[in-house]
């Protein structure tokens, strides 16, 4: 199977800006990747690639005065399987987990174990330990929260968006984290591409994906509590404690979005033609029809709910 990923970001400063994005495909998949075009800057730009801390592939450049446009279009190959699934996955005590899994069972930024541990223990302490705990947990999420793109905010955290009960997929992931991370199983904040593969077409704009990974047994796991399903498609671009670690684009001083367009699908046509495609910005907030009443009897509830 065959992939199409890319995306068209463009951003205003007043001044020379120095500016760091997390856009690029995880090193592991590079020999997937069939042909591409890009990162491209415009006004053309040095791109300085480097990695992080967490091994992801960044890229920090001088963001001029004025407009800056950033875009990248490729053809990835996939297996086309779903998510793989591994139901006697079992949880290892902290004293065995690998050395480099530690950082992924602490507090951070968007991820407040401490607020959350009780909780956790009250709703998931009985569940049997391993991959059944863990789709629990992402089962609760699924449930627990509304999506849509009229409730984002780039401020909330786990334990605020278990309280409003609304959010995008970084909030279904960061609550699925912190959560995981109270019952001691380490668990880490992924973004990247996942189309409309396999499943109903949604008509919202795309927007970059963000879902977890857990360590159970011998390897990291991918579990979704936005989609609460395994899908077909996913593309890494970078992992990280929460948001916080990888944020899309980051400047180092203000600056204005002035457009934002993901786009991901199957290809069927391997020629790579780079046309251009008319996606719907997300600077146009996609609101569901059914937000205003959704928000209103998610408050009442709320209010009306004894506290675990």
């Amino acid at each position: 199977m065959l992939i199409r990923v890319g995306y068209e970001i463009a951003i205003r400063c007043n001044q020379p800006t120095p500016m760091t994005t997390y856009l690029n495909l995880e090193s592991a998949r590079t020999a997937d990747i069939k042909c591409e075009n890009g990162p491209v800057a415009s006004p053309d730009l040095k791109l300085e690639k480097f990695k992080d801390l967490f091994g992801n592939t960044a890229i920090r450049l001088l963001a001029p005065a004025g407009n800056l446009t950033l875009t990248y279009d490729a053809v990835v190959k996939d297996d086309g399987l779903p998510d793989p699934v591994h139901e006697d996955a079992a949880e290892i005590t902290v004293d065995k987990l690998p050395t480099e899994c530690l950082a992924y069972l602490s507090a951070s930024r968007y991820c407040e174990t401490d607020e959350l541990s009780q909780l956790a223990w009250n709703l998931f302490g009985h569940i049997k330990p391993g991959w059944t705990r863990v789709q629990s947990i992402c089962d609760y999420v699924n449930q627990r929260l509304t999506f849509s793109y009229g409730f984002a905010r780039s401020t909330r955290t786990a334990a605020q968006a278990h309280e409003e009960r609304v959010g995008v997929c970084r909030d279904f992931a960061h609550l699925a984290v912190a959560l995981c991370r109270c019952m001691n199983i380490p668990a880490r904040y992924v973004n990247g591409y996942m189309g409309d593969i396999g499943v109903p077409a949604d008509p919202a704009p795309m927007d970059f994906n963000a879902w977890i990974e857990v360590f159970l047994g011998d390897r990291w796991h991918t579990f979704d509590a936005r989609h609460n399903q395994r899908r077909i498609g996913r593309i890494v671009v970078a992992r990280g404690r929460d948001a916080a670690d990888i944020p899309l684009i980051h400047t180092f001083g203000p600056h204005e979005l002035t457009n934002f367009k993901v786009w991901t699908f199957e290809e069927h046509d391997p020629s790579f033609n780079r046309q251009r495609f008319d996606k719907v910005s997300l600077l146009t907030p996609w609101f569901s029809p059914r937000w205003s009443r959704l928000s209103r009897a998610i408050r009442e509830r709320s209010e009306a709910e004894p506290t675990l």
